[in-house]
């Protein structure tokens, strides 16, 4: 075969365009990840090579009410942090898809919160919820609806729930534009045809654009999942993963864990076990995708 006619092959001159990404992939994400696993089955400390322990981390972890409550809290963060960006996302993507006056302008002041970096909101969201200081505390006295500053970050429930606030107020954004992409495709002659059969503005939205919008909701979602899973800044910044640990997520005790407290076979391991969690969102993007073909006028696979 001539050297034209090799680069000339689709599927050579793709591998070809993918080998650089792949080999950034490869040294900064596969060998990390490998290295990462590896520390979790050993006792590693900083500045001491470790040996196979096998699950011995993991047993302790299992074990360990700290990390059982990282596991919870992480979960819950994750839960009720992704549920609420999706609801409110979905809902400011159909406001900004109608006909408003300065379309352009809205859509980039609603990108704001996401652009804007997690540790610079999140110095904005402390300075929120400050004991002595906190401008809603002194909104809501001011309103009479309160007697006394509130202390969001002090009492351990309204930590997590003021945590959570900050995450969804910055993930918002990207739910809502990716999903407002996703409407922009959707054809009009479809919305024509049901309003010929008489359908309602709901019986619209759940027949017509919920459905096409499936393969995009899947993928967002399993992003947004993935960024609140993983969430570390935000988190660090805020809280230190305090009061009495109620705050700690997976990421945040692992690294207090690994760095810190120089344990690293012991933060490796709690880094290691967010994986399973990980790729059972990847799952169901997996599957949310199958529905690609059902929009472009196939059976569902």
């Amino acid at each position: 075969m001539s050297v034209s006619r090799f680069f000339d092959n689709r599927n050579t001159l793709g591998a070809l365009f993918l080998l650089p990404a792949a080999a950034l992939l490869l040294v900064f994400l596969t060998y990390p990840l490998g290295l990462g696993t590896w520390l979790g089955f050993t006792n590693a400390k900083i500045g001491r090579a470790g040996e196979w322990i096998g699950l011995e981390n993991f047993q302790f972890l299992f074990g360990d009410a700290v990390a059982r409550l990282s596991l919870f809290n992480t979960l819950f963060y994750t839960l009720v942090a992704s549920v609420f960006k999706f609801v409110l996302g979905l809902w400011l993507a159909l406001l900004l898809n109608k006909s408003l006056p300065f379309k352009a302008v809205l859509r980039a002041v609603v990108l704001l919160p996401f652009i804007v970096p997690t540790a610079l909101s999140a110095l904005a969201f402390w300075w929120l919820y400050d004991a002595q200081f906190s401008v809603l505390s002194w909104t809501l006295a001011k309103m009479g609806l309160i007697d006394s500053y509130i202390n969001f970050l002090g009492d351990p429930w309204l930590a997590r729930l003021s945590t959570i606030a900050a995450n969804i107020w910055r993930g918002v954004p990207f739910v809502a534009i990716t999903l407002l992409a996703g409407l922009q495709t959707i054809s009009p002659s479809l919305y024509e045809a049901a309003a010929l059969d008489g359908a309602t503005e709901w019986q619209k939205f759940w027949h017509v654009t919920l459905p096409m919008l499936t393969p995009i909701i899947a993928v967002v979602m399993t992003f947004s999942v993935l960024f609140t899973f993983t969430d570390f800044q935000l988190i660090y910044v805020l809280t230190r993963g305090g009061p009495l640990n109620a705050t700690h997520l997976m990421a945040t005790l692992s690294f207090q864990r690994a760095i810190l407290g120089g344990a690293l076979g012991e933060g490796a391991a709690l880094a290691t076990a967010m994986v399973p969690f990980l790729l059972a969102a990847i799952t169901f993007s997996y599957f949310g995708l199958q529905r690609r073909a059902w929009q472009q006028g196939g059976a569902d696979k």
